[in-house]
Protein backbone atom coordinates (compact mmCIF):
# COMPACT_ATOMS: atom_id res chain seq x y z
CA UNK A 1 0.00 0.00 0.00
CA UNK A 2 1.10 3.53 -0.65
CA UNK A 3 -1.38 5.62 1.39
CA UNK A 4 -1.91 3.48 4.43
CA UNK A 5 -3.44 5.13 7.45
CA UNK A 6 -0.93 6.77 9.75
CA UNK A 7 -1.31 6.60 13.50
CA UNK A 8 -1.58 10.16 14.78
CA UNK A 9 -2.41 11.61 18.14
CA UNK A 10 -5.57 13.63 18.46
CA UNK A 11 -4.83 17.24 19.20
CA UNK A 12 -7.22 19.86 20.50
CA UNK A 13 -5.81 22.52 18.21
CA UNK A 14 -8.26 24.90 16.52
CA UNK A 15 -8.67 24.33 12.79
CA UNK A 16 -8.73 28.08 12.13
CA UNK A 17 -6.54 29.96 14.58
CA UNK A 18 -7.81 33.39 15.54
CA UNK A 19 -5.95 36.18 13.79
CA UNK A 20 -5.33 39.49 15.53
CA UNK A 21 -8.12 42.04 14.90
CA UNK A 22 -5.73 44.57 13.34
CA UNK A 23 -4.83 42.08 10.59
CA UNK A 24 -8.30 41.36 9.13
CA UNK A 25 -12.01 41.11 9.97
CA UNK A 26 -12.84 38.52 12.61
CA UNK A 27 -14.14 35.23 11.28
CA UNK A 28 -17.01 34.24 11.21
CA UNK A 29 -18.44 37.76 11.19
CA UNK A 30 -20.46 38.86 8.13
CA UNK A 31 -20.15 42.61 8.47
CA UNK A 32 -22.84 45.09 7.44
CA UNK A 33 -22.69 46.41 3.88
CA UNK A 34 -23.08 50.16 3.35
CA UNK A 35 -23.80 51.29 -0.20
CA UNK A 36 -21.55 54.22 -1.05
CA UNK A 37 -21.59 54.51 -4.87
CA UNK A 38 -18.89 57.20 -4.69
CA UNK A 39 -16.53 58.34 -7.41
CA UNK A 40 -13.21 58.85 -5.65
CA UNK A 41 -11.08 60.13 -8.53
CA UNK A 42 -10.84 60.15 -12.33
CA UNK A 43 -8.01 60.82 -14.78
CA UNK A 44 -7.61 60.26 -18.52
CA UNK A 45 -6.67 56.62 -17.93
CA UNK A 46 -7.92 55.63 -14.45
CA UNK A 47 -11.14 55.78 -12.46
CA UNK A 48 -11.35 54.90 -8.76
CA UNK A 49 -14.78 54.07 -7.30
CA UNK A 50 -15.96 53.22 -3.79
CA UNK A 51 -19.13 51.16 -4.32
CA UNK A 52 -19.36 49.74 -0.78
CA UNK A 53 -17.95 49.73 2.71
CA UNK A 54 -18.38 46.68 4.94
CA UNK A 55 -18.48 47.49 8.67
CA UNK A 56 -17.37 44.92 11.24
CA UNK A 57 -17.28 45.19 15.03
CA UNK A 58 -13.51 45.74 14.97
CA UNK A 59 -12.97 47.73 11.75
CA UNK A 60 -14.19 48.21 8.21
CA UNK A 61 -13.26 47.36 4.64
CA UNK A 62 -13.35 49.77 1.71
CA UNK A 63 -14.19 47.88 -1.49
CA UNK A 64 -12.55 49.93 -4.24
CA UNK A 65 -12.88 49.40 -7.99
CA UNK A 66 -10.13 50.67 -10.26
CA UNK A 67 -10.91 50.85 -13.98
CA UNK A 68 -8.18 51.52 -16.54
CA UNK A 69 -8.16 52.34 -20.23
CA UNK A 70 -5.26 52.64 -22.61
CA UNK A 71 -6.40 55.90 -24.20
CA UNK A 72 -3.37 57.63 -25.73
CA UNK A 73 -0.85 55.53 -23.72
CA UNK A 74 1.53 53.24 -25.55
CA UNK A 75 1.10 49.52 -24.88
CA UNK A 76 4.24 49.63 -22.71
CA UNK A 77 3.01 52.61 -20.65
CA UNK A 78 -0.45 51.06 -20.25
CA UNK A 79 1.07 47.77 -19.07
CA UNK A 80 3.33 49.71 -16.69
CA UNK A 81 0.28 51.54 -15.28
CA UNK A 82 -1.55 48.26 -14.78
CA UNK A 83 1.44 46.62 -13.08
CA UNK A 84 1.72 49.41 -10.50
CA UNK A 85 -1.53 48.14 -8.96
CA UNK A 86 -0.03 44.72 -8.24
CA UNK A 87 1.17 44.53 -4.64
CA UNK A 88 4.91 44.47 -4.16
CA UNK A 89 7.44 44.50 -1.37
CA UNK A 90 6.92 46.97 1.48
CA UNK A 91 7.94 50.55 0.79
CA UNK A 92 11.24 51.33 2.44
CA UNK A 93 12.52 54.88 2.25
CA UNK A 94 15.56 56.59 3.65
CA UNK A 95 15.15 59.94 5.38
CA UNK A 96 14.35 62.62 2.80
CA UNK A 97 13.73 60.12 -0.02
CA UNK A 98 10.59 60.75 -2.12
CA UNK A 99 7.87 58.23 -2.88
CA UNK A 100 7.86 56.75 -6.37
CA UNK A 101 5.18 58.22 -8.69
CA UNK A 102 4.31 54.59 -9.54
CA UNK A 103 3.02 53.96 -6.00
CA UNK A 104 -0.77 53.92 -5.54
CA UNK A 105 -1.21 55.20 -1.99
CA UNK A 106 -4.24 55.36 0.30
CA UNK A 107 -4.79 57.16 3.58
CA UNK A 108 -7.34 58.08 6.22
CA UNK A 109 -7.40 61.30 8.27
CA UNK A 110 -9.71 61.78 11.23
CA UNK A 111 -11.14 65.10 12.45
CA UNK A 112 -8.57 65.25 15.29
CA UNK A 113 -5.73 65.10 12.73
CA UNK A 114 -4.81 61.44 13.29
CA UNK A 115 -3.59 60.04 9.98
CA UNK A 116 -2.77 56.53 8.77
CA UNK A 117 -1.67 55.43 5.29
CA UNK A 118 -1.36 52.20 3.32
CA UNK A 119 2.39 52.75 3.04
CA UNK A 120 2.96 52.87 6.81
CA UNK A 121 4.95 49.81 7.89
CA UNK A 122 4.96 48.44 11.41
CA UNK A 123 6.98 45.56 12.77
CA UNK A 124 4.79 44.86 15.80
CA UNK A 125 1.10 44.96 16.67
CA UNK A 126 -0.07 48.54 16.14
CA UNK A 127 -1.32 50.63 19.03
CA UNK A 128 -3.37 52.91 16.81
CA UNK A 129 -5.09 52.91 13.45
CA UNK A 130 -3.89 50.74 10.58
CA UNK A 131 -4.83 50.85 6.89
CA UNK A 132 -3.71 48.06 4.58
CA UNK A 133 -4.57 46.50 1.23
CA UNK A 134 -5.92 43.05 2.03
CA UNK A 135 -6.78 41.67 -1.39
CA UNK A 136 -6.55 42.57 -5.02
CA UNK A 137 -8.20 40.75 -7.91
CA UNK A 138 -9.32 41.52 -11.42
CA UNK A 139 -8.17 41.65 -15.02
CA UNK A 140 -6.43 43.98 -17.44
CA UNK A 141 -9.07 46.73 -17.41
CA UNK A 142 -10.51 46.58 -13.87
CA UNK A 143 -9.21 45.69 -10.46
CA UNK A 144 -10.91 45.27 -7.09
CA UNK A 145 -8.98 46.36 -4.02
CA UNK A 146 -10.07 45.73 -0.44
CA UNK A 147 -8.58 48.07 2.16
CA UNK A 148 -8.86 47.11 5.85
CA UNK A 149 -9.14 49.96 8.38
CA UNK A 150 -8.60 49.03 12.02
CA UNK A 151 -10.07 49.93 14.45
CA UNK A 152 -13.44 51.40 13.51
CA UNK A 153 -13.28 55.11 12.72
CA UNK A 154 -14.78 57.51 15.24
CA UNK A 155 -18.49 58.29 14.68
CA UNK A 156 -17.78 61.55 12.84
CA UNK A 157 -16.84 62.68 9.36
CA UNK A 158 -13.36 61.63 8.25
CA UNK A 159 -11.38 61.68 5.00
CA UNK A 160 -10.27 58.90 2.67
CA UNK A 161 -7.25 60.04 0.67
CA UNK A 162 -5.69 58.65 -2.50
CA UNK A 163 -2.77 59.70 -4.66
CA UNK A 164 -1.37 57.93 -7.72
CA UNK A 165 0.86 60.18 -9.86
CA UNK A 166 1.49 57.57 -12.57
CA UNK A 167 -2.27 57.04 -12.89
CA UNK A 168 -2.82 60.80 -13.23
CA UNK A 169 -4.54 60.95 -9.82
CA UNK A 170 -3.43 63.94 -7.75
CA UNK A 171 -4.02 63.94 -4.01
CA UNK A 172 -7.78 63.53 -3.64
CA UNK A 173 -9.76 63.62 -0.38
CA UNK A 174 -13.26 62.16 -0.04
CA UNK A 175 -15.36 62.72 3.08
CA UNK A 176 -16.94 59.64 4.65
CA UNK A 177 -19.50 59.34 7.45
CA UNK A 178 -17.93 57.60 10.46
CA UNK A 179 -21.28 57.56 12.27
CA UNK A 180 -22.85 55.49 9.47
CA UNK A 181 -19.92 53.05 9.60
CA UNK A 182 -20.10 52.60 13.38
CA UNK A 183 -23.90 52.17 13.15
CA UNK A 184 -23.32 49.51 10.50
CA UNK A 185 -20.79 47.77 12.75
CA UNK A 186 -23.45 47.56 15.48
CA UNK A 187 -25.64 45.62 12.99
CA UNK A 188 -22.86 43.20 12.03
CA UNK A 189 -23.65 39.62 12.97
CA UNK A 190 -21.92 36.27 12.88
CA UNK A 191 -22.62 33.77 10.11
CA UNK A 192 -24.02 31.29 12.62
CA UNK A 193 -25.52 33.62 15.24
Amino acid sequence: MFFESLQTEEADLPISPELPPWLCPAFPEMGAVLAMERLIARSDNAVLLLPTIRAYRTGCTFHVEIALRQGDLSVTDYWDLHMTMVPSAPVRLRAGERLSPRLLRWGVRYADGTKVTSIDRRRAAPAGPLLQAMRLDGGLTALHVVLWLWPLPPPETFELAVEWPLGGIELTLVELDGAAITAGAARSAGYWS
